[in-house]
């Protein structure tokens, strides 16, 4: 019989698409997705009718230990992708990203320890690093927590570690820089240049142009976490992995890219409006991922070009674009 594998956050951007990788490897999955009245699965609605045939998805929250116990139950490995990531509305809610980022993963650590699972792997985040004193940004880097989001994530790494070395919980985290690919939020950079160039736009309206990052496409990403999700243990369980390219980019130069892959006739322009708050913008984010490839064998099989174009024609699909609503994407 399969393996049999657990994820949170499975209904999400990243989480649909680790679904559907190990499905394609030849695990059953057991997928949490946030528990709705519409009956949604999110992103898993979309996935091909032969991969959710493998899937077993159980609605549930993270934020509940009954719900959390019963989704690692018999799971040889749990992959912990569930969080509230919109770093804006950190701002606005800090509350609900420290019930959901930090207790939930605290849920999943009780869970996975109850259980004698004997993998876990948690989802951290490049933001943790805030902006770069040293680049590339290796694993030893210091963590700076510029937004409350950042701040729930370094707690909840922090959790993990210290559950690592207080109880021998078999655990590994995996920090990936900035994904992007289909499924991303309209929030996102890239799905916000797209939507706008494919709505028609002639003047592209963005936040800070000056920010650095290192964009990974999602299926690059995906595979960063079976690596470390399969790799043997004594390789990688009590570490951290960064997961990036190590090249970066700034947003204006990312935008410019678009506008010339989609053939586009529009300008770049910067909105005071969409800035993060005075002295939280982190600037500069680039990732040294040699101890993820050293250690699992993992390699990037997408530049970022080859990524944008199939982003950008998943997002010229009109079914694809229709599940967003673009207008209420503003902020």
């Amino acid at each position: 019989m399969s393996e049999l594998v657990a994820v949170t956050g499975a209904e999400g951007f990243i989480g649909s698409h680790l679904v559907e990788a190990l499905v394609r490897r030849g695990h059953r999955v057991r997928a949490m997705v946030l528990y709705n009245s519409f009956g949604s699965w999110g992103w898993l609605d979309r996935l091909d009718a032969d991969v959710l045939a493998q899937v077993e998805v159980q609605p549930g929250d993270v934020r509940d230990p009954a719900s959390t116990r019963a989704l690692v139950e018999r799971a040889e490995v749990v992959y912990h992708l569930a969080a509230l990531i919109a770093i804006p509305y950190s701002y606005q809610a800090p509350r609900s990203y420290v019930e959901t980022n930090v207790v939930g993963t605290l849920n999943v650590l009780e869970a996975v320890r109850a259980c004698g699972t004997p993998r876990l792997v948690h989802t951290s985040t490049s933001e943790t690093y805030g902006t770069a004193l040293t680049v590339p940004i290796g694993e030893a880097h210091p963590l700076q927590a510029q937004s409350p989001y950042a701040a729930t994530k370094v707690a909840a790494d922090k959790l993990v570690e210290s559950y690592h070395l207080s109880f021998g919980v078999p655990a590994v985290t995996l920090r990936p820089f900035n994904t992007f690919g289909p499924r991303q939020s309209a929030r996102a950079v890239i799905p916000t240049i797209i939507s706008q160039l494919a709505a028609g736009s002639r003047e592209i309206s963005l936040g800070a142009l000056d920010p650095t990052r290192d964009f990974t496409f999602v299926t690059d990403t995906a595979n960063a976490f079976v690596a470390v999700g399969t790799a043997p243990a004594s390789a990688v369980l009590g570490e951290v992995f960064n997961a990036g390219t190590g090249v970066e980019v700034s947003i204006g130069e990312l935008a410019t890219d678009i506008v010339r892959l989609m053939d586009a006739d529009a300008v770049v322009t910067e909105d005071v409006r969409r800035r993060r708050p005075k002295d939280s913008e982190v600037m500069r984010l680039v990732c040294d991922a040699g101890r993820l490839r050293e250690r699992t064998g993992w390699s990037q099989a997408f530049d970022r070009d080859a990524g944008l174009r199939q982003t950008i024609e998943w997002f010229r699909d009109p079914t694809n674009l229709a599940a967003y609503r673009p207008g209420r994407y503003e902020q």
